[in-house]
């Protein structure tokens, strides 16, 4: 459970956000987390656009529990800012059951510099998250670990016709299949792109889903 936690949650989850008085549009997405069925926790995050960059803003808290004690706690903040997409600038901090991670970048002389586990590293100038809420981030070879600062080798398969059903309503969706080292998650879009669920096994065959709120 804790390596899943610590590969899955990749930036994203619970938000408070405060709009800039330039942003020119909002965008949010609510969810329901649930692990085999059961309430875990709750993501909300905002996506702003602030003129030629755009804001993003999360964190995260997850509590698995058996009977009414918490065996795990995952806590995440994380702010991204954009450019086309490209990420500019990151800064997060996790703590992973205990285990407190951070991470630190920033796009300086023509690469994208960033602080996480170890010593600062140089990546390429265009670098991307697991910006699930932006479905073009699956045509990357490669993306950032927002929590842990590791730049990963990812692949996905080719999409798959699927219905979700979102609100109460079965809609039409596009499947994909990511996979990164121990992470493999099944992430659905709708034919307008926006993304609409994550599913993924954990150890002990378990199933974490997020339900849109």
């Amino acid at each position: 459970m804790k390596n899943f936690f610590t590969l899955l949650v990749l930036g994203f989850l619970i938000i408070s956000i405060s709009t800039s008085v330039s942003a020119t549009q909002d965008r949010e997405w609510n969810f329901r987390v649930l692990l085999d069925g059961k309430e875990v926790g709750n993501q909300h995050f905002v996506l702003t656009d602030e003129g030629d960059r755009t804001r993003l803003e999360t964190k995260a808290d997850f509590r698995v529990k058996i009977l009414f004690a918490t065996v795990y706690r995952y806590l995440h903040q994380n702010e991204e800012t954009w450019q086309g997409d490209c990420l500019a600038r990151i800064e997060s901090s996790t703590d992973a059951n205990g285990k407190p991670f951070a991470v630190s970048g920033q796009l300086r002389d023509g690469f994208f510099e960033v602080t996480g586990t170890g010593e600062m590293e140089k990546l390429p100038e265009c670098v991307s998250s697991f910006a699930y809420w932006d479905s073009s981030f699956l045509q990357n070879d490669r993306l950032l670990n927002t929590q842990n600062g590791e730049y990963v080798d990812i692949e996905v398969s080719e999409p798959e016709a699927d219905y979700r059903t979102i609100r109460g309503e079965r809609v039409p969706a596009l499947k994909y299949r990511l996979e990164a080292g121990e992470l493999d998650l099944q992430l659905w879009y709708s034919i307008e792109n926006e993304w609409l669920a994550l599913e993924s096994k954990t150890k002990g065959d378990r199933v974490l889903s997020y339900e849109l709120l």
